[in-house]
C-alpha cells in the first residue's frame, strides 16, 4: 500500500502532507498519528510537521525548518515551564510552536542578542509577508513576552511590541427555526441527544465530549462543567425537556466513564465524528450556511438575549471572563434591529 508525502503550509502552519489511495487500512493508521487532520479543501490527511514524523514519512530534514539547538533546547525548557504551570495541553501547543516558527526565523542568531527590534522586522518581513492572520500574530507575541519573562534572563520590553488590531468579527447566529431543523434531522437517538444538548446549555464541543454520567443532576435541573476552558467549573440549568431526552437515551446507551461514548466503552466521543454528525444534520435539513458547532453555542446566546435574558446572566452561563466578550451578542440580536422601520417605506 503505497504513499507519499510532502511539506504544506496550512492556515499559516507547516504540516506534512500524507497522500494515498483511499484505503481503509491506511486511513485508520493516519488517524493513529497525534494531530493528524483531514483537509476538505485540500482534500488531503496532514500531520505536524515534526522530527519524528519526518522520519517516519521519509521527508528529509531541512536546515532553515528547525530551530538552532540552541532554540530548541529553550523550546524544551519552556514547554516544562508552561506543563509545571499547568497550562493547557491546547495553550501549550500554540505557544510552543509560535516560539518555534519564531527561533527558526533567527536561527543563525544568539538567543541572547534578539531585541525588540527583531521581533518587529520579523512582523513585517515573515508574518505580513506571508499574510498571516492578525490572531496568529497576537499568538507570537504572546509567546515571546511569557518567553522572555520566564525562560530567558533577560530583559526585552516585549510590551512595546505592537500588536494588530483585532478584526471586529460578528458571531454567525442561526434562527431558531434552522436550530429546530438541525436538531430533528438525525433519527439516532445519540447524535440527536449531543447536538441537543450543545445548543439547549450553550456548551463548548469540549465541554460536551467531557461530560460524566455524574455532571447530571436531575434533582437540581443543571449540568455541572467541570474544569473549562481557563480551568474554571461551571453549572448551566437543564431543560426539562433535554432531562427526558437523557432518560431515553441513558435506557438506550447505559454510558459507563463519559456522558458520549465511542463504539469503545469508556472511550471518550471522537470530536472529528461529532462534527461530521453536524455536516450530516446540515445536508439532511437542506441548509447551506457552513455552520459549525460554535454555531449553536453562539445561536444559544443571542436567542437568550432575544427573550430578555440580563446580558449579566448570559456572560455567567457562557463561562465568559469579560463582559466585553458577552457584549458582542447585542450586535446580532436583531430584536430590535427589527422594530426599526426603514425611511424607505415611507416613499
Amino acid at each position: 500500500m503505497a504513499w507519499t508525502a510532502k511539506l504544506i503550509k496550512h492556515k499559516g502552519e507547516n504540516r506534512i502532507a500524507v497522500y494515498f489511495e483511499k484505503n481503509t487500512v491506511l486511513i485508520t493508521r493516519i488517524k493513529q498519528v497525534e494531530g493528524a487532520k483531514w483537509s476538505q479543501q485540500k482534500t488531503v490527511w496532514h500531520i505536524p510537521d515534526t522530527i519524528e514524523n519526518r522520519e517516519r514519512f521519509k521527508i528529509e530534514p531541512l536546515s532553515h525548518s528547525f530551530p538552532s539547538k540552541e532554540g530548541i533546547e529553550h523550546i524544551t525548557k519552556f514547554i516544562q515551564w508552561l506543563s509545571s504551570k499547568r497550562y493547557s495541553p491546547s495553550t501549550i501547543k500554540t505557544y510552543s510552536e509560535a516560539l518555534k516558527s519564531f527561533l527558526i526565523f533567527y536561527r543563525e542568531k544568539q538567543i541572547a542578542e534578539i531585541t525588540n527590534e527583531d521581533v518587529v522586522i520579523y512582523n513585517n518581513e515573515y508574518i505580513l509577508k506571508n499574510n498571516l492572520s492578525a490572531s496568529y500574530q497576537n499568538q507570537i507575541v504572546n509567546a515571546l513576552k511569557l518567553f522572555f519573562k520566564t525562560i530567558q534572563d533577560k530583559q526585552i520590553i516585549i510590551g512595546t511590541i505592537h500588536r494588530p488590531k483585532r478584526a471586529k468579527v460578528l458571531p454567525n447566529v442561526l434562527s431558531k427555526e434552522e436550530v429546530k431543523l438541525i436538531l430533528n434531522a438525525h433519527s439516532n437517538t445519540k447524535h440527536k441527544m449531543m447536538l441537543s444538548l450543545i445548543y439547549s446549555c450553550g456548551l463548548r464541543c469540549g465541554e460536551l465530549l467531557a461530560l460524566q454520567p455524574v455532571h447530571i443532576d436531575s434533582k437540581r435541573n443543571i449540568v455541572l462543567l467541570k474544569n473549562s476552558k481557563g480551568k474554571k467549573d461551571r453549572i448551566v440549568p437543564l431543560s426539562s425537556k433535554i432531562l427526558e431526552m437523557l432518560r431515553d437515551y441513558y435506557k438506550v446507551y447505559k454510558p459507563k466513564t463519559w456522558l458520549f461514548e465511542g463504539q469503545t466503552i469508556g472511550i471518550q466521543y471522537d470530536a472529528r465524528s461529532l462534527q461530521l454528525i453536524l455536516k450530516q444534520a446540515l445536508q439532511k435539513a437542506g441548509i447551506t450556511k457552513p455552520a459549525t458547532l460554535h454555531w449553536l453555542r453562539h445561536s444559544y446566546a443571542t436567542h437568550l438575549l432575544e427573550s430578555g435574558t440580563d446580558l449579566r446572566y448570559i456572560q455567567e452561563l457562557l463561562g465568559h471572563n469579560s463582559s466585553k466578550t458577552t457584549e458582542i451578542y447585542t450586535h446580532v440580536s436583531t430584536k430590535s434591529i427589527q422594530q426599526i422601520k426603514s425611511p424607505f417605506d415611507d416613499l
